[in-house]
C-alpha cells in the first residue's frame, strides 16, 4: 500500500476530531424552565418594583404621615389654591382639546387634501415631542420678546409688545391645549378609519347636511374614541410641570409645582411629600377611570 494511503487511513473521522457538545432540542429549555415554580418568575419583576417604585413610594407617604402634616398642608391657602387651579387648568385643557381633537380629525378624515396623509403621520410623530419643546415654540412666538411683539414694537415703536398672556394661565392653558391634542386626534383617527363609509353614503343620499350627518352619524361613533383621549389627556395635565415651569407663570401654581417649591425652594419635605401623595391619589382615581373607558371604548370596536 502506497505511503500517503497509509496516512490517511490512519487519520480519524471528521466527526471524531472534535465533537460538539450536543445541543438541547428546542423544547427542553421551555420544560426546564416550567419546572420551576411560577413564584420564582414573579421575584425579578417585584425586585425591580420594589425598589424603583414602591419603596421611594413607601417613603414618601411614611413621611407625610408626620403629626400633624396633612391637616396643616390641606388647611393651607397655598394647597388650596394650586389644587383649584390643577384641576380648572386640567378640565379646560382636556375640553379644548376634545373640541379641536374632534374638528382637526375630522378634517383629516373626511376632507382629504394635498399632504392629509403627511399630516396625519405627523401626529404620530409630535406624540413623541417633550412637552417644554411646543412652550419654547410659543414662547417664540408669543413671548416679551418673541416674534408677534417683535414685528408689533417694529411697526409702532412702542417700547413692549401687547402679548404677554403667556405668563397667565390662560397662556398655560393654550400651551397645553396645543401639546395635547394630538393625543385626543390618535384615537379618533383609528375610529375614523373604522367607520362604515357606507353609512356616511346614505345618509348624504338621503339628503343630510353635512353637520347633520356629523352629529347623527360620526359622533355616535366617535364617543368611545373621545372619551378614552380626554381621559388621557385629564390625566396627562393633571401631571404636568414642563409646560407650567417653562412658560414663566409665576402666578400659575399647580400640585407638581407646589411640591417642587415646597421640596426644593423651601425645603419643607413634609408638605412636599403630603402634596405628592393627594397628587398620586388624583392621579390613580384618574387612570383606574381612564382604564375603564378605553376598555369600554375597546369592546365597541
Amino acid at each position: 500500500m502506497p505511503a500517503d494511503a497509509t496516512a490517511t487511513a490512519a487519520l480519524p473521522e471528521p466527526a471524531a476530531l472534535s465533537e460538539p457538545a450536543a445541543l438541547p432540542e428546542p423544547a427542553a429549555l421551555p420544560r426546564a424552565f416550567a419546572r420551576l415554580p411560577r413564584a420564582v418568575w414573579a421575584v425579578p419583576p417585584l425586585a425591580v418594583l420594589g425598589v424603583l417604585f414602591l419603596y421611594p413610594l413607601a417613603l414618601v407617604v411614611r413621611e407625610s404621615l408626620a403629626p400633624g402634616a396633612y391637616a396643616s398642608v390641606l388647611a393651607s391657602e397655598a394647597f388650596r389654591d394650586a389644587l383649584a387651579t390643577t384641576v380648572l387648568l386640567a378640565l379646560g385643557a382636556t375640553a379644548g382639546c376634545l373640541v379641536l381633537g374632534f374638528v382637526l380629525a375630522l378634517i383629516l378624515a373626511f376632507v382629504p387634501f394635498p399632504g392629509s396623509r403627511a399630516v396625519a403621520r405627523f401626529v404620530d410623530v409630535f406624540l413623541s415631542f417633550p412637552s417644554f419643546l411646543v412652550t419654547l415654540a410659543l414662547l417664540f412666538l408669543y413671548g416679551t420678546v418673541g416674534i408677534a411683539n417683535g414685528l408689533w414694537t417694529d411697526a409702532t415703536g412702542d417700547p413692549t409688545g401687547p402679548f404677554r398672556f403667556l405668563t397667565t394661565p390662560w397662556g398655560v392653558l393654550l400651551a397645553e391645549i396645543t401639546y395635547f391634542t394630538p393625543f385626543v386626534m390618535r384615537p379618533l383617527l383609528a375610529a375614523f378609519a373604522q367607520l362604515d363609509t357606507a353609512q356616511l353614503e346614505a345618509a348624504s343620499s338621503l339628503g343630510a347636511r353635512p353637520a347633520r350627518i356629523v352629529r347623527r352619524v360620526i359622533l355616535p361613533e366617535a364617543l368611545p374614541a373621545l372619551a378614552a383621549g380626554g381621559g388621557l389627556v385629564l390625566v396627562l395635565s393633571l401631571n404636568e410641570f414642563g409646560i407650567v415651569l417653562f412658560t414663566g407663570a409665576k402666578g400659575v401654581t399647580t400640585l407638581p409645582t407646589l411640591i417642587y417649591g415646597k421640596a426644593i425652594l423651601e425645603s419643607d419635605y413634609t408638605a412636599a411629600c403630603v402634596v405628592a401623595v393627594v397628587n398620586v391619589a388624583l392621579s390613580v382615581g384618574l387612570y383606574s377611570l381612564y382604564r375603564v373607558v378605553s376598555r369600554r371604548a375597546g369592546a365597541h370596536r
